[in-house]
């Protein structure tokens, strides 16, 4: 079993701060909004995010899958009452030569083995395609 730990502390009335390690991010917690740190919901999608684009760098070498980069847009939607997230949908781009099977193979194994992923897909509707970069 592996375990992770963050601490977060109050900075003032318009934002916080996360630490892990030697890390800090800027979080938006001010009840009217910032544009300069992460809100919640965005905090959450931006995991789903880290979660598939770490996930190609683990299995890429096993599946000897060959790319040049990744890129991940996520959209998630909110409901108010009560408030949750509803669904979770994501484009992901690979710049790469593979066949389109080699392709749907890496998208596999990154669901399958994705920790955030798949904790999130139990908890709300995760779809996702994977495509070619053009």
């Amino acid at each position: 079993m592996l375990e992770y730990k963050i601490e977060a502390r109050r900075v003032d009335a318009h934002g916080s701060i996360a630490t892990a390690k030697a890390a800090q991010i800027h979080l938006d917690t001010d009840p009217v909004g910032r544009t300069d740190a992460f809100n919640p919901a965005e905090l959450m999608l931006a995991s789903v995010a880290a979660c598939i684009l770490k996930g190609i760098e683990r299995v890429a070498p096993m599946l000897h899958f060959e790319f040049k980069g990744a890129y991940v847009e996520i959209h998630g939607i909110r409901q108010d009452s009560p408030p949750k997230m509803i669904s979770i949908d994501y484009v992901l781009t690979i710049d790469t030569q593979e066949t389109d099977q080699r392709l749907e193979l890496l998208h596999k194994n990154i669901r399958k083995y994705g920790t955030i992923s798949n904790t999130a897909a139990a908890a709300t509707a995760l779809n996702g395609i994977i495509r070619r970069q053009v």
